[in-house]
């Protein structure tokens, strides 16, 4: 596949320097380059690219302002690329792809298309899916039901792909990237969350409902209005008075259910 992509920083040098790194990976075509953030947006608006390039420090429109220019489109992947390293913590929260330090190692620089290349191959597969399943419904729509009743088998390892195997958590001053998987429950303070893996607990400045949009429901269920529990580090089930229960996790922290969520706890009981 291609990765069609633009270059996007007010000095040309870096740009030039950027666009020969790039030349030793075949699947990667600049379509343009920018050199300030108002350019940046109507290219991007126009050529809809799969990647971008950013720099942070332009005049004028920054990086940042560029990714909230594109709020009201479907956003490309974005690596910001910067010569000053307290910028990393804002290119996380912007969720990008991942922060490159000027000037760009190559083998950073490999790293982080790999993760490119894998980011577009989960949104092209699915994106494929879809459209043949709208061109099947109109021209054989016997056909388009069957297959879709034969995906439901698939769905839980299609729609895994659409949700978050790292988040990455501002704390304390430092940047961790936690594991999804290690993640036994997630609580509710305010405008914060403080994330659970068992052996640390790190506060994420996000509401419930943002966060719940970026992790596989399958897999974190709530279990009362203020808690998130992996289901996947459920151990034991302890009944409790009044339809409540327990759970307890792997870690050996017990949790509350409330009555109002207690069908979570029926799919543990076959």
């Amino acid at each position: 596949m291609t990765i069609r992509t633009i270059l996007v920083d007010d000095e040309s040098l870096a740009i030039q320097g950027l666009e020969l790194r790039l030349q030793a990976h075949e699947d990667v075509e600049i379509i343009d380059k920018c050199q300030n953030g108002r350019e940046a947006i109507r290219s991007i608006k126009t050529h809809k690219p799969d990647l971008v390039f950013l720099d942070i420090q332009m005049p004028g429109f920054d990086g940042f302002s560029v990714v909230q220019g594109l709020m009201e489109v479907e956003p490309p992947l974005v690596v910001f690329v910067t010569a000053y390293s307290d910028h990393a913590i804002r290119a996380f929260e912007a969720q990008a792809v991942d922060y490159l330090m000027k000037p760009v190692e190559e083998s950073r620089l490999a790293d982080t298309l790999d993760r490119v290349r894998q980011r577009l191959s989960e949104k092209r597969g699915q994106a494929e899916v879809e459209k043949l399943k709208e061109v099947l419904a109109e021209v054989a729509p016997d056909t388009a039901a069957e297959m879709e009743a034969a995906d439901g088998a698939n769905d839980d390892a299609v729609g895994a792909n659409r949700f978050e195997k790292l988040i990455n958590i501002k704390d304390r001053g430092q940047i961790f990237r936690v594991d999804v998987d290690t993640i036994e429950m997630i609580e509710a303070a305010g405008d914060y969350m403080v994330i659970n893996t068992g052996d640390n607990s790190l506060v994420l400045r996000e509401t419930m409902k943002d966060l719940e949009k970026r992790l596989d429901p399958r897999r974190f269920q709530r279990v009362h209005r203020s808690t998130i529990v992996n289901l996947d580090l459920v151990k034991q089930v302890k009944p409790h008075t009044n339809g409540e229960c327990f759970l307890i996790l792997e870690s050996g922290s017990q949790v509350k259910v409330s009555r109002s969520y207690r069908d979570v706890v029926a799919r543990f009981v076959h």
